[in-house]
């Protein structure tokens, strides 16, 4: 059984659709489905290979819906693509129709971005490698100069640089696709583009209404969501989980300012009892080539260093022509990253709990760290909480969330150093689990006599949030 404690996402799509097998013996812990691209019929058999594979595996792997979001795109042209030249003029006109661009001005989904820019600032287009500065606003139109010129596709995203651009983070197609998506059901969606935590608590509300065991990730690639520290921490909360997309977000904050704040929120959501993804980019020369660059494995490496709990391949295994190369070279780089002395990541600052569990929690993962001989924590969980709370302050021994239903195991699999393990209680005498725990954990190989695990349980089973009991067990 391997040991690796940080998580892979791997997108699916055309690329992939033929190897979710050979992904998930490779080690793909999460799929993502980008409801970007695809046809709700299309995810759903998508949701069912991921599902009928892991069964054949004997593994629990999560899914992830992403919602396609407030994209605010150009429209398109009467040729395939225009070259934009430097200091040319060029207008955004929301009043031009679907085909009519051209290399001097091109129409927009966002009817009110004349509203919401002024003179002087700079719009990026497509992945930011055109930039332009606004030198005019009239009805429905946005001048502007060509600072930084390119091909320019249709539908290319339009960003502002240090945000501004202010749509609803959920639309109606995003509505639709939640409510699609809760009835496979997924185990995750990922909101894209919220605004601030209220987006996410509106987007809770809809989720739940459909599935209240389905996860809720916010997308951070907004500038206006990573301001602060009060405006991360708010987002944070609202969220079970957080995404560093890096796309938009290195857009409207600049590359330069994002190495920073992906650390930052990172280490933020990991003191808050939250899990983390870092996405977007990660291995993007393996798009074409069977190898990644150096940099790229830079990139990763020092994201498992930060204490990351996952890290995500999007157009690699979604449209790559090496889907599989890749994940094998990913799961290569974290476990050399784990590798390193400095692999251990520090609990958060704030010793205190606010509950029962996050105490056991904590004592659980001291214990382990501390005392001579603890090779593993097993946790009883109902609800996958607890061993989420340990994932916060914990790299070594591995954490195995012992649990009786496929939802809660499909869960935990993104929570780093967390490993699901199939546990049903009801056959097993009362005084006979414990024992039974350990015995699973011999027979993979996990531990050996005479040496020690760490047993969290609850008194009640089935009951969320009731561990509330720490025990030292000697292997025999």
């Amino acid at each position: 059984m391997t040991m690796r404690s940080t998580k892979i996402v791997a997108t699916i799509g055309p690329a992939s659709d033929a190897h979710i097998d050979q992904l998930i013996a490779l080690g793909v812990d999460v799929f993502r489905l980008n409801f970007s691209h695809g046809s709700q019929e299309e995810h759903k058999q998508r949701v069912k290979r991921i599902r009928r594979a892991a069964g054949r595996h004997r593994r629990f792997v999560a899914v992830l819906a992403d919602m396609q979001g407030p994209k605010i795109r150009i429209r398109g042209f009467s040729s395939p693509s225009v070259e934009l030249k430097n200091d040319a003029p060029f207008c955004i006109d929301a009043s031009i129709d679907e085909h009519s661009g051209d290399a001097t001005k091109v129409g927009t989904t966002w009817t009110r971005l004349s509203a919401q820019v002024s003179p002087g600032d700079k719009l990026l287009l497509g992945d930011g490698l055109i930039e332009l500065d606004v030198t005019g606003i009239g009805p429905h139109r946005v001048e502007c100069r060509v600072v930084s010129g390119g091909t320019l596709s249709a539908n290319a995203g339009i960003n502002k640089r240090g945000g501004g651009l202010s749509a609803p983070a959920l639309t109606e197609k995003d509505s639709s696709d939640i409510e699609f998506a809760c009835s496979l059901p997924v185990d995750y969606v990922a909101i894209s583009f919220p605004r601030d935590a209220a987006d996410m608590r509106e987007a809770r509300r809809l989720v739940h209404a459909f599935d209240t065991s389905c996860g809720l990730v916010a997308k951070l690639e907004r500038a206006e969501a990573v301001d602060s520290t009060d405006a991360m921490r708010e987002l944070i909360l609202a969220s079970d989980a957080v995404m560093v997309a890096r796309g938009d977000l290195g857009i409207e904050i600049g590359d330069a300012a994002l190495v920073a704040v992906q650390k930052r929120l990172i280490g933020l959501a990991r003191s808050l009892n939250r899990s983390v993804i870092t996405a977007t980019q990660m291995m993007q020369s393996m798009i074409e080539h069977p190898k990644p660059t150096r940099a790229e494995v830079m990139d990763v490496a020092n994201a498992v260093l930060d204490g990351t709990d996952a890290v995500m391949l999007s157009a690699e295994t979604a449209t790559g022509r090496y889907p599989q190369e890749t994940v094998r070279s990913m799961v290569e780089i974290i476990e050399g990253a784990e590798r390193h002395s400095q692999f251990n990541v520090a609990s958060p600052i704030d010793p205190t709990c606010e509950a029962i569990d996050e105490a056991i929690a904590r004592a659980a993962t001291e214990v382990a760290a501390n005392l001579d001989g603890v090779t593993a924590i097993a946790c009883l969980t109902a609800s996958g909480n607890t061993p989420q709370l340990m994932s916060r302050v914990a790299s070594n021994p591995p954490i195995f969330a012992f649990a009786d239903n496929p939802r809660t195991l499909a869960r935990v699999a993104l929570y780093r150093g967390v490993h699901p393990v199939l546990f049903d209680t009801r056959p097993i005498d009362h005084d006979e689990i414990n024992q039974s725990a350990i015995d699973w954990l011999k027979r993979h190989h996990v531990v050996k006599s005479g040496e020690r695990v760490v047993l969290t349980k609850g008194d009640y089973h089935n009951v969320q949030g009731g561990t509330n009991a720490l025990k030292i067990l000697q292997v025999s």
